[in-house]
């Protein structure tokens, strides 16, 4: 069995903080000052199924936009900044127009989130432009969201990558053999619906917030400022994970990230 440096279980300890302990939920709750569960119940009817529609066409319109762009050959530092600006401008514009426009406002923040995604990807040594690694982007919104509807088995972040796996070899097959040209095929739409389900849990913490009139602007961008910041957090932990398993093997790291996980 390899065993991880020093430096590499610093890193992993990192990741595991990042993936076992999202806080997006919690701090919607003291945006809003109340628990978020209970404010999602009161959205309009309807808007749960629209929002997780609106959810898949988001990803699916973002999926190679967002990566596409990046430059492979440069390893710096990732512009979560820049990224974070942008997010923070198109919530507030969000936000000043109402609950309503969430759909609208959803596919610009979620294809400025993957770019982001990607861009912290590139800097852990990600492949970018390989289809498993564009993919791997994806599977990032589909992390750090727990509803009453999980069960524990599916919650954990190792447990949602198992979840994923049989639809994310199917769209990697599918993407291999057609390109990105065939984003509307079932095995496409397979992973992006996986995706998407777990995923609308964050819109719809998201759109609480929104959906406060005194909010308004102000509310929308702080809204996707900790949106972006979550997904931040979840890329970085997943792509030192992956860095980590490229390394040295998925076990061993797999292994270390459990003994950590039982500690916390």
């Amino acid at each position: 069995m390899t065993i991880l440096n020093n430096a590499d279980q610093q890193d992993l300890a990192l990741a595991v903080d990042l993936l076992e302990h999202p806080s997006f939920a919690a701090k919607v709750t003291n945006l809003i000052g109340g628990p978020v569960e209970r404010a999602i119940t009161l959205l309009p009817d309807g808007l749960s199924e629209k929002l997780l529609s609106s959810t898949q066409k988001a990803l699916s319109k973002a999926l190679d936009l967002a990566v596409s762009s990046l430059d492979e050959r440069y390893r710096g530092e990732p512009a979560n900044g820049a990224h974070r600006v942008l997010t923070t401008v198109s919530g507030a514009i969000g936000g000043a127009l109402g609950l309503m426009a969430l759909t609208v406002e959803l596919p610009i923040s979620t294809t400025l989130m993957l770019r982001s995604i990607a861009d912290i990807a590139r800097s852990e040594g990600e492949p970018i432009t390989d289809v498993h690694a564009k993919l791997a982007c994806l599977e990032v919104f589909a992390m750090g969201g727990t509803s009453q509807a999980d069960d524990g088995a599916e919650t954990g972040y190792f447990a949602v990558r198992a979840a994923l796996a049989g639809a994310m070899t199917e769209a990697a097959k599918h993407l291999t053999q057609h390109g990105l040209t065939g984003t509307g095929a079932p095995a496409i739409v397979r992973f992006l619906s996986k995706i998407a389900s777990r995923y609308s849990i964050q819109v719809s913490e998201k759109a609480v917030a929104q959906a406060i009139p005194l909010l308004g602007a102000a509310g929308g961008a702080t809204i996707n400022l900790l949106f972006m910041d979550h997904f931040q957090n979840m890329a970085r932990g997943h792509f030192i994970v992956r860095r980590l398993e490229r390394a040295h093997g998925k076990e061993p790291v797999r292994d270390a990230y459990r003994q950590l996980a039982a500690r916390n």
